[in-house]
């Protein structure tokens, strides 16, 4: 039986908060199969984002363990540990996180600019045309509307094809039409790419894609649906 795609392990997480430690996560267990889609439950200050972090190879966690494709995180060099993150994972943001002064192209292009690779115009543009907004290439991000600034992230996070998806409310700043295009579009990323997506949201909506919902309470594990 094969490892799954991203699998959490007991991690737990400190803080130092004016000299005092904080546990933001506690002992927290979890494991994202290749193609599918989990999203993440709970109120705000739960420790979501924290958890997305140390799923992503962002942060490490104080104990416990993250695992890629069934290798410790913890386990790799710096030089390993930035190539995982180029190569490997991709991210979408609420806030969508482009560059201001790049072209839209130039924003999808940049991971593969940054991992050295090959065609990436014609790579990034690929995507472009996936997400519908190919004829945006050469404008900048505040010509667009906040939906298509969410489908370029999405196309920016998945030029690399990436193994691992993590999003954080992805849908968090926009109207509800625009909403359901982007989940389309992650739930595609499972469903045509391959990617294990873990997805943080406050969403009914959000979290209907998804085919595990965890939900996390004080930095614990309150329930898991599937």
């Amino acid at each position: 039986m094969s490892s799954p795609r991203l699998e959490l392990r007991a991690v737990s997480k400190v803080y130092a908060n004016d000299g005092q430690p904080v546990e933001v996560l506690h002992g927290v267990s979890l494991s994202v199969e290749a193609g599918t889609v989990t999203a993440l439950l709970g109120r705000s200050g739960c420790g979501k984002t924290t958890l997305l972090n140390l799923a992503g190879a962002m942060d490490f966690p104080t104990s416990g363990e993250v695992l890629i494709d069934g290798r410790s995180i913890a386990s790799l060099t710096e030089p390993e540990l930035t190539h995982l993150r180029r190569t490997q994972v991709g991210f979408v943001f609420q806030f969508f996180q482009l560059l201001p002064t790049l072209t839209v192209l130039e924003n999808v292009e940049l991971p593969l600019l940054l991992a050295g690779a090959r065609d990436s115009a014609k790579r990034a543009l690929d995507r472009l045309r996936w997400v519908g907004l190919e004829d945006k290439a050469s404008v900048l991000p505040y010509q667009l509307s906040g939906g298509q600034m969410q489908r370029i992230a999405i196309a920016r996070a998945l030029v690399h094809s990436p193994r691992v998806l993590i999003a954080d409310e992805p849908t968090g700043n926009l109207d509800t039409a625009s909403g359901d295009q982007v989940l389309s579009l992650i739930r595609d990323c499972a469903t045509r790419f391959g990617a294990a997506v873990l997805m943080a949201t406050h969403s009914p909506e959000a979290a209907a894609i998804a085919g595990v919902r965890v939900r996390l309470r004080d930095g614990r594990v309150e329930s898991v649906e599937r």
